[in-house]
């Protein structure tokens, strides 16, 4: 269940991770599906003007926090643990990246998410990534 709705969810990035502000949109937030988008730009590329893997590990990273806050609610001391990428495709030039997270496991001390990574208005996915994020112990 959705603790923290989309809105508040970016008020609490942008206060906990000022360095980000203006990166990502959330498009959609709901118990099944997270799309969230890295609002891409010059500083995002690569040579040859691909999107650079690091700007699609932060989304990946990103959206797995999202989707472990929006259920656990704000605990800006929640880290990744761990993080398994796959980069498939090269993603399109000149389109935002979207990212669909899923919740596959919601434990007390560990939260398992599956994304998806892909150019606006393509249904062929440019990554995959599988990360855990450790949930401090409730104070």
């Amino acid at each position: 269940m959705i603790k923290v709705p989309a809105d508040e969810m970016m008020d609490f990035l942008d206060e906990v991770f000022p360095q980000v502000r203006g990166e990502f949109a959330i498009d959609r937030l709901d118990d099944e599906l997270l799309i969230m988008r890295l609002l891409v730009g010059e500083r995002h590329l690569r040579p040859g003007g691909t999107i650079s893997g690091p700007s699609i590990f932060a989304l990946a990273d990103v959206g797995a926090y999202v989707a472990t806050m929006a259920r656990i609610g704000k605990e800006a001391l929640a880290v990744t643990t761990n993080c398994s990428i796959d980069f498939m495709r090269k993603p399109v030039a000149g389109r935002d990246l979207l990212v669909h997270a899923r919740v596959l496991k919601l434990g007390k001390a560990l939260c398992v998410v599956d994304c998806l990574m892909y150019s606006e208005g393509s249904d062929a996915p440019v990554a995959r990534a599988s990360l855990t994020y450790s949930i401090p112990p409730a104070r």
